[in-house]
């Protein structure tokens, strides 16, 4: 029996099969899809992870086949700082934006966080969900900055994974593309470098680190992938410097016992990183971003919002219904209670102020009663002063009149002594 071809696969039961009688012209859509793309500039995020020195930039610079401008590091930085720099590449007519993100001063020192990386990918997802969720949105021209692979540089120790990488890498593989890659390969003999790799991806798999694995569904690139799969982590080194090698030119590094060439795939897979990175799976990478990391930050941010899928709205709309009305109810029973209390205070004040308006005015009354007393007396006072006044001006009045008569009594006072002085005697 032989198998569905991959038309009858993509067409539904429900849906009828028809073939056409002649060229109709939407064959062209690809080309189409590739003009339009063409059109505008693609745009690819790295973030390099990795301690200070082990050569982040020299790996970018050979990747890239330029001098990308970076800066020396230092091993004694205050925090750990994210330095994003964007870069225009041109291919042919193919136009890349390019931005290299360096962690600046991680795991040089014990006390040294990676919430700094995090927090970074974690800003440039939210800075995507915000602009999708603006009433007027242009995603067409936005600039993405969400990191599409992590390439975290793992020292060359041929020991066991540090702490703070596995803690790394278990924070971002939710959240970005990991792909791991030895750094300063060359350091590593050929007998200790698969048992590294092999040590590393066991340690990895115990904790539960799940990196970015390249996708094996497409069978134009399925076999050289699940290869390549087999491979990581990749164990690299970089350099910009060319380097006689018999007539030839090559990249690569000289030592005193010989040259390490960085394209020759038996002295490292350089070569293997950069054709899955950029040339087999870049726009996978891109995709994953989008429809994996993405998906799941929005989903996150959407369920703590209260929001959940279609078939729950509903019952959610009806839940929330519900205690609507009950919070209500309980509103109303709150202000009826609210307002009786309010009411029984309001008639208790009304009460006590007209018991005191009844006080005043008895007090009042009282106060008026004293006043007419006191008057009256006042009064009674005034006429008798007003009397006695009248009687002593009358006195004065007689005695202004008869002043003889009193002359007359001071003589016949001393007569009526003498007799006095006579009884006395007999």
């Amino acid at each position: 029996m032989s198998s569905p071809s991959p038309l009858e696969c993509w067409v539904r039961r429900d849906v009828r099969l028809l073939t056409l009688a002649g060229h109709v012209g939407f064959d062209s859509l690809p080309r189409q899809l590739v003009s339009k793309s063409l059109a505008r500039d693609f745009s690819f995020n790295i973030l390099c992870v990795g301690e200070t020195g082990i050569g982040k930039s020299t790996l970018m610079n050979t990747l890239f086949n330029t001098v990308l401008e970076t800066c020396e590091g230092s091993h004694f930085e205050s925090c750990v700082r994210l330095r994003p720099r964007t870069y225009c590449l041109q291919e042919c007519n193919v136009n890349l934006r390019l931005t290299v993100v360096e962690a600046a001063g991680f795991g040089d020192q014990m006390d040294r966080d990676c919430r700094p990386i995090v927090d970074y990918v974690d800003e440039q997802l939210e800075r995507y969900l915000q602009e999708e969720l603006k009433l007027q949105r242009c995603l067409w021209d936005y600039r993405d900055t969400r990191i599409h692979a992590c390439l975290y540089f793992i020292a060359p120790t041929g020991h066991s994974l540090k702490a703070v990488d596995l803690v790394t890498m278990k924070k971002l593989d939710s959240k970005v593309n990991i792909i791991p890659v030895i750094a300063k390969a060359d350091t590593l003999t050929k007998s200790e470098l698969p048992k590294f790799k092999s040590r590393i991806l066991s340690e990895l798999d115990q904790n539960g680190v799940r990196i970015y694995q390249f996708p094996t569904d497409d069978e134009a690139v399925a076999e050289v992938n699940a290869c390549m799969n087999a491979q990581l982590p990749f164990a690299v080194v970089g350099s910009t410097e060319c380097v006689q090698v018999g007539s030839q030119l090559v990249r690569g590094r000289q030592y005193p016992w010989g040259v390490v060439q960085v394209d020759d795939e038996s002295h490292c897979d350089f070569v293997k990183l950069r054709e899955m990175l950029i040339r087999v799976n870049m726009e996978d990478l891109r995709e994953q971003t989008h429809c994996r990391h993405y998906e799941l930050y929005r989903r996150r941010k959407l369920e703590d919002m209260g929001l959940q899928d279609d078939s729950g709205h509903e019952a959610r709309r009806k839940l929330l219904l519900a205690e609507m009305r009950r919070k209500e109810k309980l509103l109303r029973q709150t202000f009826a209670s609210r307002a009786r209390e309010v009411e029984m205070q309001v008639k208790g004040k009304e009460k006590e102020l007209s018991q005191r308006f009844e006080d005043l005015k008895r007090i009042l009354q009282e106060g008026k009663a004293k006043v007419e007393e006191k008057r009256r007396q006042l009064e009674e006072d005034k006429n008798a002063f007003n009397h006695r006044r009248a009687a002593v001006e009358a006195m004065q009045a007689e005695a202004a009149q008869a002043p003889g008569l009193q002359a007359d009594g001071q003589q016949s006072t001393p007569k009526r002594e003498k007799s006095k002085d006579r009884d006395k005697k007999h």
